[in-house]
């Protein structure tokens, strides 16, 4: 049995391209490999988009775009709830579709699940509210003339989402596009494009016009790129890497089309003396680990007063030890592998240069003698100033711990990085986590939480990380085009 024939599977994988409605293949009939990272066994291939395939996906959209901007905001909140209906009568196998392709535990496929349900069904309300709030008068000071200021959809939207949490970046972007009233051309990761085909399957069966969603498959140069540079495109959204959302906005100011990024993050998370040691071994550790550390919100350097450094590194370190890695299907299983090769090997060497560079490994580093993409939970501690480990987004379960003295000495180090996604605070002081919680420079901050997100709030950082926001209302504005309308009264 291979893996396409995976027991938690009930139907045949979905492979091909989805343009103008249809499942079709590629113009150039290349596939690309899909890989189990937990075993590197094919699971199957699925079809390479190139530019024609770009071409037709992007001119479907267009097409269907002067339709669909028409529909009202309640037509389109029936759609997406009826969407979310459709994603939980799959939940078992698209769960499974994600620990195959992606490697995460199962149960943690399950909370992504659940997280798609509920992006879908919030921006469902936020489409319904649309046919009130989308057009308001503006109050003059005059009585001369009246104004009003209307919220239109953008138009066509390229979503560029990565492998890391397949299904879910796409919700955060695909549920908003669609509630706004864009037309979509979605490029899922080549690592991971399954979940993300049977999510557009599930979409297909809700009821969606041909063309309003489309699905192109491919490397990132042959339709990440096309995508950012057609002059079709009204509306770019990448989540990945800083260098690859770099190349982006440069593409797309050719066109000046609008762009959004959410890109990388070095975060930390400030255990105070006064945390609770418990509460804070568990937030380090999930901010660490979770998802084998594959988290741009990754809070990887662990800063922690010097009064509970010591122990906080003996508990931390012991936690590391004792994780359960393997198998994402097996019983028990808390960490999977790493989704691929080449992250791997970059996770690996940076392991081996912090190690050569005088860092203090305290847990992890070697690796389990067994096929599959998987590194142990690492624990570094004496890292110094210039080190990778310290400096640069590994984007896998590597920690480096360092002790401080003062709360302005903790912020000083949170905040020195060219990054601003996230950040963790941990104190029994109220008053000190709304302190530093305002003085650190990050998009999101948690206080004695973990890495909770909810649809109604926001996403996305400050400095280098981020360029406009995700969910909430925000999610939903960077979709929209303002328009102003004046007349004498």
């Amino acid at each position: 049995m291979n893996d396409a024939t995976h027991p938690w599977l009930d139907a045949p994988l979905r492979t091909q391209l989805f343009i103008d409605g249809a499942w079709r293949a590629s113009a150039s009939g290349r596939r690309l490999p899909v890989v189990n990272p937990s075993n590197e066994t094919l699971i199957t291939e699925v079809d390479a988009g190139g530019e024609a395939d770009v071409e037709r996906a992007v001119r479907a959209a267009a097409r269907a775009f002067a339709a669909w901007k028409q529909t009202s905001g309640a037509e389109r909140g029936t759609l997406l709830r009826a969407v979310a209906r459709g994603v939980e009568a799959r939940r078992e196998r698209l769960a499974a579709l994600q620990s195959l392709n992606n490697g995460k535990p199962l149960a943690e496929a399950q909370m992504d699940v659940s997280d798609v349900v509920a992006t879908f069904d919030y921006y469902a309300s936020l489409a319904d509210s649309l046919d009130t709030t989308s057009v308001a008068e503006v109050e003059l000071p005059g009585a001369d003339f009246r104004a009003w200021i209307r919220r239109e959809p953008a138009g066509v939207a390229a979503l560029i989402v990565p492998w890391n949490f397949p299904m879910v970046t796409t919700a955060w972007k695909l549920a908003p596009a669609l509630a706004a009233g864009c037309t979509v051309v979605l490029k899922p990761s080549e690592v991971t494009p399954l979940p993300e085909l049977e999510l557009a399957a599930i979409i297909q069966e809700a009821g969606l016009p041909a063309g309003v969603l489309n699905v192109v498959t491919g490397t990132g140069a042959e339709v990440g790129a096309r995508l950012a540079a057609h002059p079709l495109i009204a509306k770019v959204l990448f989540t990945g890497s800083t260098a690859v959302g770099t190349q982006v906005m440069k593409t797309a100011a050719d066109t000046i089309k609008g762009v959004g990024l959410e890109l990388g993050g070095k975060s930390s998370i400030i255990v105070f003396a006064d945390a609770d040691l418990d509460q804070a071994v568990d937030l380090v550790a999930g901010g660490g680990f979770f998802n084998t550390g594959q988290m741009c919100s990754a809070t990887s350097r662990v800063l922690v007063e010097r009064p509970l450094a010591e122990a906080l590194l003996a508990r931390l370190a012991q936690r590391a030890e004792e994780l359960v890695f393997g198998d994402p299907f097996a019983p028990g299983v808390q960490m999977g592998p790493l989704a691929n090769r080449m992250q791997y090997e970059r996770v690996t060497r940076a392991i081996e240069t912090g190690r050569a560079g005088g860092a203090r490994l305290v847990a992890g580093g070697t690796l389990p003698p067994r096929p599959g993409y998987f590194v142990r939970p690492t624990v570094f501690t004496d890292v110094p100033d210039d080190s990778p480990l310290w400096r640069d987004e590994i984007f896998g379960p590597v920690l480096c711990v360092r002790p401080f003295d003062t709360e302005d000495e903790a912020v000083a180090l949170t905040n020195d990085t060219p990054y601003g996604l996230v950040a963790t605070v941990a104190t029994r002081d109220s008053e000190r986590g709304t302190r530093v919680a305002a003085a650190l420079e990050a998009g999101v901050v948690w206080v004695n939480a973990p890495q909770v997100i909810f649809p109604q709030t926001s996403w996305g950082g400050y400095k280098q990380s981020s360029l406009g926001r995700e969910l909430g209302p925000f999610g939903l504005a960077a979709y929209q085009e303002i328009k102003q309308v004046l007349r004498p009264a």
